[in-house]
């Protein structure tokens, strides 16, 4: 099974370019299941139903999200009838949606896809690891396909995730810094790993926003409004080869795309 997993689209640049990357690498090669998180889609904070609704479009089968996720009240209604859009899973109970997705690829097969979000240096939220073994207890006669997208701030959370997991899950591909790492692995138990995938957006900024609106803030400590950048898009993630028997990955590599390879 090959997977194709994409990080954080951050506004319309991060929208064109995943639209525009993800028709290039399908007319190069088939893939079964292709994710990408949208927390930071709509102009750079949170997503809406239109654009989720854009992005399947494009070809995203599960979209995936984070602490944005709350940014446009509009998408709470969405959340609760679009199973294929997640938000973390160890948000408390009351929250709209659902922190997992159990896809059936066009060969039949199921893949569970599992949204679960940090909390070091991050909102306090339920235990990410604790909430992680509860939802593979849940999927353990489901299927043992199982994408994890940790969104999280701190690389030595997700390291630790990945360690917690190793042999349990396919794959733990971490989003939020919106910064490709260089440190893609597999674990020595089968599980693909890789600290964050980038994003798709503007790489000449601060993590997809305007440096003349990011700047101020940092030179003043005071609030300025964020814009989203809009030049030199790229779009980063991973390509993730699963054996569909034992569940465990067998390769992972990074890709980076910008207009220029289109």
């Amino acid at each position: 099974m090959k997977l194709l997993v994409a990080g954080d689209i951050v506004g319309k640049a991060g929208r064109n370019i995943f639209r525009s990357g993800l028709d290039h690498l399908r007319a190069k090669d088939d893939f079964d299941l292709i994710v990408v998180n949208v927390e930071n889609a709509a102009a750079g904070f949170g997503v809406t139903p239109e654009i989720a609704d854009k992005i399947f479009d494009a070809g995203a089968d599960v979209l995936t999200t984070g602490n944005h996720i709350w940014d446009k009240k509009e998408i709470f209604n969405y959340l609760e009838r679009e199973p294929r859009i997640l938000r973390p899973i160890n948000y408390p109970t009351p929250c709209p949606g659902a922190g997992s997705f159990v896809a059936t690829t066009a060969r039949g097969v199921d893949i569970a896809v599992v949204n679960v979000q940090g909390r070091v240096f991050m909102p306090l939220i339920d235990c990410p690891f604790q909430a992680m073994d509860r939802e593979l207890e849940a999927l353990k006669n489901k299927t043992n396909l199982v994408l994890v997208d940790l969104h999280g701030e701190a690389t030595s959370e997700k390291l630790a995730m990945a360690w917690y997991l190793d042999g349990r899950v396919s794959a733990v591909v971490g989003t939020h810094t919106h910064v490709p790492t260089a440190d893609e692995r597999i674990f020595p138990k089968g599980t693909g790993y890789i600290t964050d995938l980038g994003m798709c957006g503007a790489y000449d900024s601060v993590i997809g926003i305007e440096p003349e609106t990011s700047l101020p803030r940092f030179l003043t400590a005071m609030p300025t409004r964020f814009e989203p950048a809009k030049a030199n898009p790229w779009m980063c993630g991973v390509i993730i080869d699963v054996d569909e028997d034992t569940g465990l990955a067998q390769d992972i590599r990074r890709f980076k795309l910008t207009e220029a390879d289109l």
